[in-house]
């Protein structure tokens, strides 16, 4: 069971960061407005929206996604490292 839990961990942090970087490119190349781009957004802005709050953007660059890709990480090591200990 615990075996079970590590692994759909890892593929939810998995599918997660793939979300943050589709959302990222898409910025750039797609509408605003468009409905993948609205989906994305609602899964992806109010985790980055703290962040950006205390993360200034350097120049032209927006370093939340990466932020918030390490952050995501982090936990979910953290996580299954509990649950190891668990076992």
């Amino acid at each position: 069971m615990i075996d079970f839990l590590i692994v759909l961990l890892r593929v939810i942090q998995q599918i997660f960061v793939l979300v943050v970087i589709a959302n990222v490119i898409l910025s750039y190349v797609m509408d605003p407005y468009h409905p993948i781009r609205v989906a994305l957004g609602r899964i992806v802005e109010p985790l980055l929206g703290p962040i950006r709050r205390v993360l200034p953007t350097i120049g032209m660059f927006d370093f939340s996604p990466l932020v918030l890709i390490i952050l995501v990480q982090l936990i979910t090591g953290f996580l299954i490292g509990i649950l190891v200990n668990v076992r």
